[in-house]
């Protein structure tokens, strides 16, 4: 059953982490954060933004069909992953520090996928 649900999960999660880099981008063009018709203008029609909630749609989609198909209890502790993917994801795109303890729950959070999973 895990051999099913791992390469769902794992495209769900890179739907979920890319949504949220898309966001971070989308909400940067958009300038300063205020409750203005101007900034809601500008937010949505970023592409960036636009993108970030296709992402996020498509992840939900497929998060219906995993929890329809699967034991919640296997498949919830999944979306876990799109954590570990956020985190090379600020590396990558925003070239972040991550700090060692950092490293630390990353390792935990896979090592609990692999329990789960077992």
């Amino acid at each position: 059953m895990i051999l099913k649900l791992l390469p769902i999960s794992l495209l769900q999660c890179m739907l979920l982490s890319g949504g949220q880099v898309l966001m971070k981008y989308g909400l940067t063009k958009a300038g300063d954060f205020s409750f203005t018709w101007n900034y809601f203008y500008r937010l949505f029609t970023n592409w960036q933004f636009i993108s970030c909630g296709i992402c996020y749609g498509a992840g939900s989609v497929l998060w219906m069909y995993i929890i329809k198909h699967f034991p919640f209890s296997m498949a919830y502790p999944m979306v876990s992953l799109s954590y570990v993917m956020g985190m090379f994801a600020a590396m990558i795109f925003f070239k972040e520090h991550i700090p060692l303890e950092r490293w630390i729950g990353v390792f935990l959070i896979l090592s609990g996928c692999v329990l789960i999973a077992k």
